[in-house]
């Protein structure tokens, strides 16, 4: 799988640190202990399009938002997280 990083241009995936959906971003509503269990140890694995977070960790050190088909793995879309 290839990336296209905004600053960098196309890289193998292998440059990259996939860290996680980025719905994890969005904290919990409730304070207590089951919605934080919830959240930090229940992941759904959809199939179709996602929003997952990405560092480029041998390229320029940036966080990237990609959205990704997860059947087709297509790449739509790679923008940087901060600008």
């Amino acid at each position: 799988m290839r990336l296209t990083c905004p600053l960098c241009g196309p890289r193998d995936r292998r440059e990259f640190y996939y860290s996680g959906s980025a719905d994890y971003l969005t904290r919990p509503a409730t304070d207590d202990a089951a919605g934080w269990d919830n959240h930090l140890h229940l992941r759904d694995n959809p199939a179709g399009e996602t929003r997952d977070l990405w560092y480029h960790e041998t390229g320029c050190a940036q966080w990237l938002l990609v959205t990704r088909d997860t059947v087709t793995h297509v790449i739509s879309k790679v923008e940087l997280v901060a600008k």
